[in-house]
């Protein structure tokens, strides 16, 4: 199996501060791999060091089996990290000129890729009059228009409405699926990270807390939901296998095959059941969990940025 990113050893410290912590990873060729976790978990360090950018504290970090910064390597590599920013007197289509240029990529599809991340009518509007979102729309064309092998990004949606951050999910997965792109992903929107991405790797101080397929991590956590009244009558028959989920409802966490016993009982002991329905289990519940078994410290932010 290739690898695309690998990391051995990981440490990055900012004074006190332990950004990664002897952190080791390999992450496959092919596909969307999703990188998660809460501000100052370590996934903008570990982007900036495998980018040549940072330099670790120990360990090493290598791309399709090159060094970390190795030149070769990069020209296989798109990347958009945190919030790009432009020169603001160039138009889109010219900071994409000049970006050509400098990587060498003379035959780059300029026009196609601007229409494709939805910026074809504002190709030639000075990038100082583009919103939060449109930056990142000219940032993720502009890690995608030299055709690279590999492309990590960073927040890609960040600042975008919910119809650009639909047509950047399907930008990725077109990538992914049909290109061959491999495509590692930081984002906190949870919901999407579900959607694109077949693995992910949450990280808590510097460390992987949890790692797996999507559907692996999610196995097992379905939730019955109950809406009935008394409630309290509900959450009592449950004991530690319910908890409250608003008002007049109830989470369940039992097998699907106990569903007809608990109905039952909880009919025959007078409880008005309005509605009864199988919650699947979502990323975000899984990471939630993964977190509160790992609590976070508050690390400062030094001058390079979130940590």
């Amino acid at each position: 199996m290739s690898i695309a990113l690998e990391a051995t050893g990981l440490t990055k410290t900012y004074g006190a501060v332990r950004a990664l912590d002897d952190f080791s990873i390999a992450v496959p060729t092919g596909g969307v791999f999703g990188v998660l976790g809460p501000n100052g978990a370590g996934k903008s360090t570990l982007f900036r060091i495998a980018l040549g950018l940072v330099r670790p504290t120990s360990g090493s970090a290598r791309l399709f089996g090159a060094p970390a910064g190795d030149l070769a390597a990069l020209r296989r590599i798109g990347a958009m990290i945190e919030t790009p920013r432009y020169p603001p007197y160039l138009t889109a289509r010219d900071t994409l000129r000049m970006l050509a240029l400098e990587s060498g990529c003379h035959d780059a599809d300029i026009n196609g890729w601007l229409e494709r991340v939805g910026l074809g009518g504002a190709a030639d509007r000075p990038t100082s009059g583009f919103s939060v979102g449109m930056k990142q729309r000219l940032g993720l064309a502009a890690a995608f228009f030299t055709r690279p092998e590999l492309v990590i990004l960073d927040e890609p949606t960040s600042g975008m409405d919910p119809a650009g951050i639909q047509e950047i999910r399907a930008l990725i997965l077109d990538l992914a699926q049909r290109e061959g792109v491999t495509i590692i992903l930081a984002s906190h929107q949870l919901e999407e990270v579900k959607r694109v991405c077949d693995r992910v790797v949450i990280l808590s101080r510097g460390k992987i807390a949890a790692e797996g397929a999507v559907d692996a991590l999610t196995a097992g956590q379905a939730r019955l939901r109950i809406v009935a009244s008394p409630i309290a009558q509900v959450l009592a028959t449950l004991g530690d296998k319910g908890q409250a989920d608003g008002e007049d409802a109830a989470l369940a966490h039992i097998r699907r095959e106990e569903t007809p016993a608990l109905i039952r009982s909880l009919v025959e002991a007078g409880v008005e059941i309005t509605e009864a329905r199988w919650r699947d289990a979502d990323l975000e519940g899984v990471y939630l969990k993964t977190l509160e078994q790992t609590p976070q410290d508050q690390a400062p932010q030094d001058q390079t940025g979130t940590i």
